[in-house]
């Protein structure tokens, strides 16, 4: 009998762990709950998903709880780690949102955050990326961003740098282009690294009323050929020829002018010894440019000015 009852307390002690570790869903208001503190999506201008979503809840109620902390600072408040947009439907449709609250570190909530969305694979490349890098960010080590995404070390350093290549008001403008994938989120980048003048080009066109009416697939479609055309442009334009004729009207070298850049081409008609002949008159004509403009040789000139009006 001893042993028997032994047994039922051993039996009844692990049932009242069993209850304890149980997953109590509670109701919560959704205006007491905050967004993570990092990001993981981009909220669309057009959300259909979302729109499906509110009518499914008001129909057959929230099926799938959602994952919150207490706020660390704010009493009274919550923080979700995820099921931001059942909260949100939640809150537009005035119920309550039935939720899970558990005991979560900062970094706890980010790698819960990470893996329900990976699980669902619903992000799209860039949002994973932005993702990744908000939290590096934030202060996260690399292992987080690895953990919180299920990835390895190369691919989370793959995701970080193209989010933070691009400029924000770029990918914010284009949105999350759920069938972009690195390949050409890559050769974005590629491209205005190629040209400066790439992204100045992508602020003009995102900046037009008409861009964010083509689907976020088709945004990027369109940043990516702005870039690719100021790039593959960009040389075409910096590029200046000048013919240099003597007084009799013959042609004697064509200058050719690319950024910082000067090629000299002499006419083959021209003899080898003109060649040598200006080589060595180039320190000649450099001092006279020099005296010419206020220069020295090593330049005095420019360091005078440059004394002057900081005394001014």
């Amino acid at each position: 009998m001893k042993e028997s009852f032994s047994g039922v307390e051993r039996e009844n002690e692990e049932l009242r762990e069993k209850l304890a570790a149980a997953v109590v869903v509670q109701e919560i208001d959704p205006n007491l709950i905050d967004p993570s503190p990092i990001a993981d999506r981009f909220r669309e201008h057009e959300d259909a998903g979302f729109e499906a979503l509110k009518e499914s809840i008001k129909a057959r109620g929230q099926e799938v709880p959602v994952l919150l902390r207490v706020h660390p600072t704010e009493a009274g408040r919550y923080q979700s780690a995820y099921g931001h947009r059942r909260i949100r439907a939640a809150r537009e449709l005035g119920k309550p949102v039935r939720a899970v609250v558990r005991a979560l570190t900062d970094e706890d909530l980010v790698v819960a955050q990470g893996v329900e969305n990976s699980a669902r694979q619903d992000l799209s490349f860039i949002e994973r990326a932005v993702f990744a890098a908000r939290l590096e960010d934030a202060g996260h080590e690399r292992s987080v961003v690895q953990d919180a995404l299920s990835i390895d070390r190369a691919e989370a350093s793959k995701l970080v740098s193209v989010a933070k290549a691009v400029p924000a008001d770029i990918i914010e403008a284009i949105g999350r282009a759920p069938k972009i994938g690195r390949p050409r989120w890559q050769a974005l980048v590629d491209a205005m690294k190629v040209h400066r003048g790439a992204v100045k080009a992508i602020r003009a066109v995102i900046s037009k009323p008409d861009f964010l009416a083509r689907d976020t697939d088709a945004r990027f479609l369109k940043v990516l050929s702005v870039a690719t055309h100021a790039a593959d442009e960009a040389p075409n334009r910096k590029a200046e020829a000048l013919t240099v004729v003597a007084a009799t009207g013959r042609k004697i070298a064509r200058v050719t002018s690319s950024g910082r850049d000067v090629k000299i081409s002499f006419d083959r008609g021209l003899d080898a010894a003109f060649a040598s002949f200006l080589v060595e008159q180039i320190p000649t004509l450099f001092a006279s440019y020099t005296e010419v403009n206020g220069k020295g040789e090593d330049g005095e000139g420019d360091a005078l000015a440059n004394e002057q009006r900081e005394q001014e």
